[in-house]
């Protein structure tokens, strides 16, 4: 019979065989999967050449691997901060120096790393404790001395920042805290305390690079790209707030806020975005519908209001409809002043014949951009334009717009041919004269406005059959002898 001893140690080995096995197995692979540490030395090597030659994401990649194969390491620890410190990880930095000093407590060059760090974030207190613990075991340390004399002054700075601020002095407030960052360029705070008082200064453009370098700074920040897409489509930048938005909802696709937000501004965007895209492809009528659709959806957003009419202003200008075109160009000016606007309104005020209303604007934008060609050369036309209405207008000769193609003008000219044909008033010796007259008119319009080069001097306010120009001379009627097969048989005379 066993002892009751051998009974329990049999049943003790039946329990604890299994585990044990497992635990042996575990050790195994432990032991297999170690790195060696020539294997480790050949990835600092590695990290130290690529980090030599600028390599920073190849040295981190290395400086991981090292880390992995001994994880007590300091050095490797304090090797991959400094990477990722030139990378601007600051977050993945400070935990790799927070792991160095904990290996490590006595280590300065960590802690004037992670002192740097604080300072730069305006965490001032724990960058203070950082050198303060440097110059305890190194009262001479030159750049930790050197660090913990900016403290204070930048501290001062803040507090004047904060004191301006707090009695409506954002001018003042603004300066100090413009100083502060140039010693705390990574808090993110700073950037979002100084475009709140970019904005209640009236600089919404200052205010939106402030919050980029936030959202920048602090990758999860929704709230920060909330409010980056409220500014930039409060400026008239749909394009740009539906990509601030996005990036809100892709770190929480169903943000209270911008989730709502994206669904309005997706729907402007699209709009301003075809009524852009059409005016590009000279689509005029696209344009000026995309464009409605724009001031249909949004009554309250200023300068979104101010692209739909400027883009209805260029494309109404384009489509050669005038009398809107004006409408929205001066709707348009009244939000902003542009060279642009100016130029078309002043193109629609010389389709009208408006001429010196169309100077006026050029001469407006010129005021606006002294080295604007279109504004410049848009001038010269209307000028010449308006000494050429006394002579013939070609366009008007012909019954067509100024942006009718060769294949209208030619159809046109065909049909005024036909109609004013000479031989068609063989019977009526008055009729028949006028009918010449006007038969060397259709003539000369058709060769200026099918001729490339001699329909851009008409255009910019040149006749080139203006004998007075240097470059005239009577049109060639060779080829008008037939129309549709039928001959023609006529004389001109010009005594």
């Amino acid at each position: 019979m066993p002892s009751s001893f051998d009974q329990f140690t049999r049943n003790f080995w039946i329990k604890t065989t299994p585990y044990l096995v497992l635990l042996t197995l575990e050790l195994i692979l432990d032991v297999s999967e170690c790195m060696s540490q020539s294997e480790i030395d050949r990835h600092l090597e590695l990290g130290k050449q690529y980090l030599g030659s600028g390599q920073l994401g190849d040295a981190l990649s290395q400086y991981h691997l090292a880390v992995e194969g001994d994880p007590n390491n300091y050095l490797t620890y304090f090797k991959r901060g400094t990477v990722y410190l030139a990378l601007g990880k600051a977050k993945n930095a400070l935990s790799d120096f927070d792991r160095v000093i904990e290996l490590k407590p006595d280590f300065t060059a960590a802690r004037i790393s992670r002192g740097s760090i604080h300072l730069k974030q305006a965490n001032y207190d724990l960058a203070q404790l950082d050198f303060y613990n440097v110059l305890k075991s190194d009262p001479y340390n030159v750049e930790a001395n050197e660090l913990l004399l900016r403290i204070d002054p930048v501290k001062s700075k803040k507090h004047s920042a904060e004191y301006y601020y707090a009695n409506n002095d954002y001018v003042s407030a603004i300066h100090y805290l413009s100083d502060v960052l140039e010693t705390s360029p990574w808090a993110s705070e700073l950037y979002e305390f100084r475009a709140e008082l970019h904005m209640l200064n009236g600089d919404e453009m200052s205010a939106i690079s402030d919050i980029r370098s936030s959202t920048k700074l602090q990758s999860d920040n929704t709230d920060g790209y909330y409010k980056l897409a409220q500014l930039l489509y409060k400026a008239g930048q749909a394009t740009e707030a539906l990509k601030a938005i996005r990036e809100c909802l892709k770190l929480d696709p169903e943000h209270k806020d911008c989730f709502p937000y994206y669904k309005k501004i997706k729907k402007i965007e699209k709009f301003v975005t075809d009524a852009e895209t059409s005016l590009e492809n000279r689509d005029y009528a696209q344009c000026i519908e995309s464009a409605h659709k724009v001031l249909k959806n949004e009554k309250d957003i200023q300068n979104i209001i101010y692209e739909a009419k400027r883009l209805l202003c260029a494309c109404y200008s384009g489509d050669e409809q005038s009398s809107e075109a004006i409408t929205y160009c001066t709707e348009a000016l009244t939000y902003n002043e542009d060279v642009n606007v100016y130029c078309d309104r002043a193109e629609a005020y010389l389709n009208s014949e408006l001429y010196d209303d169309a100077i006026r604007d050029y001469r407006s934008a010129l005021e606006i951009d002294a080295h604007s060609g279109r504004a410049k050369e848009g001038l010269t036309k209307a000028e010449n334009r308006q000494k050429q209405a006394e002579k013939r207008d070609y366009y008007k000769i012909l019954e067509v717009k100024r942006s009718a193609t060769k294949k209208e003008i030619v159809k046109a000219y065909r049909k005024m041919a036909q109609k004013w044909h000479p031989d068609n008033y063989q019977n009526d010796e008055k009729m028949k004269k006028i009918a010449e007259k006007k038969f060397i008119d259709i003539a000369a319009a058709k060769e200026v406005l099918t001729d490339e080069e001699k329909r851009r001097q008409f255009d910019n306010g040149e006749d080139p059959l203006d004998p007075e120009s240097g470059k005239g001379g009577m049109p060639n009627f060779h080829h008008f002898q037939s129309f549709h097969g039928s001959p023609f048989q006529f004389k001109f005379h010009f005594n």
